[in-house]
């Protein structure tokens, strides 16, 4: 087989590979609050959080629970991917606001 087309082969697969379609959570950030405050996930299945600060400040999503974080500036979108978790709550907070930018992930 030529390198040529192994290498197409391969990026055929790598393309198709994981092509499928995760479940997607959004949230946003603005004024020192989350919305929505509780977010619902399914348990045992990876999905992608796309986290938005509407604010005109940097906020952070942070969760000791989950070991995740992410600062994004005024006007930022971005995201996280979660592996499988488990059911319970998870508690995530803004590190800029941690007085009023509490939220929950609830995995059932």
């Amino acid at each position: 087989m030529s390198k040529s087309l192994l290498f197409s082969v391969l990026l055929s697969w790598a393309l198709t590979t994981g092509a499928e379609e995760l479940p997607i959570l959004r949230l946003s950030m603005k004024d020192g609050r989350f919305q929505p405050e509780l977010l619902k996930a399914p348990a045992n299945i990876k999905f992608k959080l796309i986290l938005k600060n509407e604010g005109a400040t940097p906020e952070e999503f942070e969760s000791e629970d989950l070991h995740k974080e992410k600062v994004l500036a005024p006007g930022a979108e971005s995201f996280l991917i979660f592996q499988p978790l488990k059911p319970g709550s998870y508690k995530f907070f803004g590190e800029f606001h941690p007085q009023t930018a509490q939220g929950r992930l609830l995995v059932e």
